[in-house]
């Protein structure tokens, strides 16, 4: 049971990353030279995400280091996609 509130927290995480992130990205970073390597800017932001929230995730009992990186995946994609909205 307790895994499966694990995999609901992880995957509301990604979510909420994802959306949060895509919309401050067309909105704020149109202008940046992010937008110019949507990719590349999306990989880093989600790896430095992942890495700011293992810390974080790892003193809370049910969840772990595999919701840090879901966040950070939901992150790094949200903002690759947002900044690919802006560019078309």
């Amino acid at each position: 049971m307790t895994a499966l509130i694990a995999l609901a927290i992880a995957a509301t995480a990604a979510y909420f990353g994802h959306t949060r992130m895509r919309g401050f990205s067309r909105r704020r970073l149109r202008y940046t030279r992010v937008a110019e390597r949507p990719g590349v800017s999306g990989f880093v932001v989600g790896i430095g995400t992942a890495i700011l929230a293992i810390p974080l995730v790892a003193l809370m009992p049910i969840i772990g280091t595999g919701t840090a990186m879901a966040l950070g995946l939901g992150v790094g994609t949200g903002v690759s996609s947002g900044v690919r909205d802006r560019i078309e």
